[in-house]
C-alpha cells in the first residue's frame, strides 16, 4: 500500500486544526459521581481538546466550570433534556440557559425546544436514540435535529460498544442515501455520556475546527466535518480522489463522471478490519496488521455511490472508529 498521511488530531494553539472532544458529560452539579475540577484533568489526560457540561435538565453550575477553560481546553456549556419520549443534548446554550425539558412526542412542544437552542446558534443532539429504558428510547422524528448521537458509552468502560449503538448506528446508516438525496442528513457523533470515573473520551467525536472555539467546533460538527474514536489511542485518516480533487470526511466531491479513489489509514486497531459503506451496505473490508497501523482503498464512481464512509472495528466485532460521509456527486 501506499503512503497516506494522519493529520493532526492533538492541536497546538486555537488554528484551523483537528480536536478531540467529549460532548456528553455529567459532574456532580448533576448526576455524576466527579466534580468539575476532576473531569477536566481526566478529560485533558484522555487526549482530549474540549467537552461540553450536559447536566441533566439544568444550566451549568455558575462558576463551577468557567475558570476551568484554558486557550488549549474548551468547555462548550449545554445540557441533557431528559423527555419522556427521548433525551437529547442541547450544545452551545448560553450561561444560565435552561431547555425546558417537560415535554413529550404528543404535545407538538419539541420544536418550540430545538428553536430556543438554534435561535443562540446551539446544536441539538439526539442522544443514545435506542438507549434500553423506556425514556431514552428516543421517540421523536430527527427533523429538526442537528446530528445523531450513534455510539454513546457504557457504565463500563472496559465495554465501549453494545447491541444499543449496534441499532442505532444501523439506523443512521439506513437513512444516509435518502437524506443525502434530500439535502437534510444529520452527521453522527459519540460521546462518552460520563457519569463515573474512567469512562471520559470513550467514546469521543474528533472535528476539524477552525479555532478551539465554541462556535467553530460546533460548525465543524454540524457540517459532519468529524469522525467518532473510541480513544485517542485511535486515529483515522479518510479522504476521497478524484480527478487529482480531493475530499475528506464530511465534504463534497465533484467527480465530473470520473473514477472515485476513496483512501483510508489507520493506527491502533491491532489485528482489525477497515470497512467501506455506501447506500448499498457494506461494499469493502481490508483486515489491519498485527501492529495496527495499516491502509486500505476502494475505488467507485458517484453513479455507484452518492457517498462513502469507513467503519473500523476489532477482531471482536466491536467498532474502535467511523467516520461520517464524503458526498459525491
Amino acid at each position: 500500500m501506499s503512503s497516506l498521511s494522519f493529520p493532526p488530531t492533538r492541536a497546538v494553539g486555537r488554528g484551523a486544526a483537528w480536536y478531540r472532544g467529549d460532548c456528553h458529560v455529567h459532574s456532580a452539579h448533576s448526576d455524576g459521581e466527579l466534580a468539575p475540577e476532576e473531569l477536566a484533568v481526566r478529560a485533558r489526560a484522555a487526549g482530549l481538546d474540549f467537552i461540553a457540561t450536559t447536566e441533566h435538565n439544568s444550566a451549568a453550575a455558575p462558576g463551577a466550570w468557567g475558570h476551568l477553560a484554558t486557550d488549549d481546553f474548551l468547555i462548550i456549556l449545554g445540557e441533557e433534556v431528559t423527555t419522556k419520549t427521548g433525551h437529547w443534548l442541547a450544545l452551545g446554550t448560553n450561561p444560565g440557559q435552561v431547555v425546558e425539558w417537560n415535554h413529550q412526542l404528543r404535545d407538538g412542544l419539541i420544536d418550540q425546544c430545538l428553536d430556543q437552542v438554534h435561535r443562540v446558534g446551539g446544536l441539538c443532539v439526539a442522544a443514545h436514540p435506542r438507549a434500553p429504558y423506556p425514556s431514552g428510547d428516543f421517540k421523536f422524528p430527527f427533523r429538526g435535529f442537528d446530528v445523531v448521537e450513534v455510539w454513546n458509552g457504557l457504565w463500563a468502560s472496559d465495554r465501549p460498544w453494545n447491541a444499543d449503538n449496534e441499532a442505532a448506528l444501523a439506523e443512521w446508516g439506513r437513512s444516509l442515501a435518502a437524506d443525502i438525496h434530500t439535502g437534510s442528513w444529520r452527521p453522527a457523533m459519540g460521546n462518552s455520556d460520563t457519569h463515573l470515573k474512567g469512562q471520559i473520551g470513550i467514546p469521543h467525536t474528533v472535528v476539524f475546527a477552525e479555532e478551539l472555539s465554541t462556535e467553530a467546533v460546533l460548525a465543524g460538527i454540524r457540517a459532519g466535518r468529524s469522525w467518532i474514536a473510541e480513544s485517542a489511542d485511535v486515529d483515522v485518516s479518510f479522504t476521497a480522489n478524484s480527478h487529482g480533487w480531493v475530499a475528506g470526511v464530511g465534504e463534497r466531491l465533484a467527480t465530473h463522471g470520473g473514477k472515485v479513489e476513496a483512501r483510508a489509514a489507520v493506527q491502533g486497531v491491532p489485528m482489525g478490519t477497515v470497512s467501506f459503506h455506501t447506500g448499498r451496505g457494506k461494499v469493502h473490508r481490508v483486515p489491519l496488521p498485527g501492529g495496527g497501523t495499516g491502509e486500505g482503498k476502494w475505488d467507485t464512481t458517484a453513479g455507484d455511490s452518492a457517498f462513502v464512509r469507513i467503519e473500523v472495528r476489532h477482531p471482536s466485532g466491536h467498532v474502535a472508529a467511523l467516520t461520517n460521509p464524503i458526498i459525491l456527486t
